[in-house]
């Protein structure tokens, strides 16, 4: 057996259970962290340890043994009640931590019972990894749900290493300050040896952080990375963005059928370009300032009536909570409001409509056929972690011709800034201006620019993003031959 094994640890499972009649399935879910993490498992047979993401879950362990023998890497779940999806998810990560991560205060509700429930959870995450551990295990925990974990273990008597890597932003001091459970939060996440974030301005928040509120630190600071000497510890911290497997997006692009998916979805629309926009529907992603911004542009520069359109995607999320349920009116009447102004203002462009609104879902080949088919993709989150749709377009622009407006506020700023069109999403005029110099981009222009974005993209692909943590954090993995040669003999089994 692998003497380093890797060991996983996220709010929900790489799996979906799918109920058939009386019996189950475990389907594999997407996303870029399954894409990089899953190869890295099955070469360890490591062990991945999540919430199988609804309550009373009561998987057949047979399932559970298939998985481990088809993927060479096990799972184990966590059980969770309705209570403590209350307290601890839809509670304290999603009501305090979410919006003040995002530096979005007025959204944050800070009850002591959900951080109880928060905190008792964490706990449990941590037993539950005790109990599959192994003295030579790496423990690599994810984001903001399980920023306790570390602390957890460390009492439990845990001394193997622990890594850290949160997905979201992290707040500078004077926000952070307004958590009532600071240094709670801040003490626990020094209990980790290597803390990841998502860019420079993250780390830096962070570290500042721990300036001001844990004291006798002794902080220097390494090549790309932060060493803060506490206690008899040595914690460190680093920028790795995260990315997207650019050969997969771009391999699938090129397909027949998403090609004939391109160029059926843009003959459904009368206007001759067209804008993107595709996000979760959450009050960070700062749609009703891009309804407003293009409104805007839509007034100030007449020529882009009946010429352009925004295809705007917005995937339910959270649709009980009341702060989401308002921001979907809000949408709502927006468009309803901005369609219905242009309708009676542009008798010459009947058949045009401003503003095509889906609340839903697309599939594979829909999501891969908008990216190539749309002329403009409108990324203009009001703070994001690091926002994976902007990579996803500019994988997916094949022909290299769209044109990505992006919010200086997104991380993927730092990385995307270069070939992109930065805006502040606050500003509504320069938005909007922002918006016109993309639709009047020259071929040529557009093709210097989005060359630029996909070889980013592409250089530092997920993959790279993995190697690059695995080597900050010292983690060394078998040698190449005794990978294959132990997964080969668990196969063969």
């Amino acid at each position: 057996m692998p003497s380093n094994r890797l060991v996983v640890v996220s709010n929900r499972l790489p799996v979906i259970v799918e109920q058939q009649g009386q019996s189950q399935r475990l389907r594999a879910s997407t996303g870029g962290l399954v894409t990089a993490l899953t190869p890295v498992m099955e070469r360890e047979q490591g062990l991945w340890i999540g919430w199988l993401g609804y309550v009373g879950a009561k998987i057949d362990p047979a399932l559970l043994k298939d998985f481990a023998r088809d993927h060479a890497y096990k799972l184990k779940p966590v059980s969770l009640t309705n209570e403590d999806v209350e307290g601890f998810y839809h509670g304290f990560s999603n009501r305090a931590v979410w919006p003040l991560f995002h530096d979005l205060i007025g959204y944050c509700r800070f009850e002591l019972e959900q951080w109880k429930s928060y905190d008792d959870v964490n706990r449990r995450f941590a037993k539950s990894v005790c109990e599959g551990l192994r003295p030579g295990d790496t423990i690599w925990i994810h984001d903001y749900q399980l920023m306790m974990v570390a602390s957890h273990l460390r009492r439990m008597g845990v001394s193997n290493p622990i890594m850290f890597f949160l997905h979201i932003p992290f707040p500078s001091v004077d926000v952070f300050r307004r958590m009532p459970w600071r240094n709670e939060l801040i003490r626990g996440l020094m209990e980790f040896d290597l803390l990841g974030f998502q860019t420079r301005r993250d780390h830096k928040n962070f570290v500042g952080c721990v300036k001001a509120m844990v004291p006798d630190v002794k902080i220097s600071r390494g090549r790309g990375d932060t060493q803060i000497e506490y206690g008899n510890r040595t914690v460190r911290a680093g920028d790795f963005p995260i990315s997207i497997d650019f050969d997969e997006f771009a391999d699938a692009a090129a397909s027949h059928e998403v090609a004939a998916e391109a160029k059926l979805f843009h003959t459904q629309f009368s206007a001759k370009k067209l804008a993107l926009g595709i996000d979760r529907l959450d009050y960070t992603k700062g749609i009703p300032h891009r309804f407003l911004a293009f409104e805007r542009a839509l007034e100030k520069y007449p020529e882009l009536r009946g010429n352009l359109s925004l295809f705007q995607v917005v995937v339910p999320s959270r649709t009980h909570v009341q702060d989401y349920q308002d921001l979907k009116g809000e949408l709502d009447r927006l468009v309803g409001r901005i369609n219905g102004w242009f309708a009676q203002t542009s008798f010459r462009t009947r058949r045009w409509i401003p503003i095509h609104y889906m609340y839903g879902r697309l599939d594979r080949t829909q999501l891969l056929a908008c990216y190539r088919a749309c002329d403009i993709a409108l990324i203009t989150p009001l703070r994001d972690g690091m926002n994976l749709v902007a990579k996803e377009y500019c994988a997916s622009q094949i022909d290299g011709k769209g044109v990505l407006i992006l919010s200086e506020f997104a991380g993927t700023a730092d990385q995307l800034g270069k070939g992109s069109i930065i805006i502040n999403p606050y500003d509504r005029e320069k938005s909007a201006d922002a918006i016109h110099e993309a639709y009047k981009m020259s071929l040529a222009e557009r093709r210097k620019r989005m060359k630029l974005l996909r070889s980013e993209v592409r250089r530092k692909d997920v993959h790279q993003w993995v190697k690059w943590f695995f080597e900050a954090a010292g983690y060394s993995q078998q040698a190449d031959s005794d990978r294959k040669s132990s997964l080969a003999s668990l196969k063969a089994k």
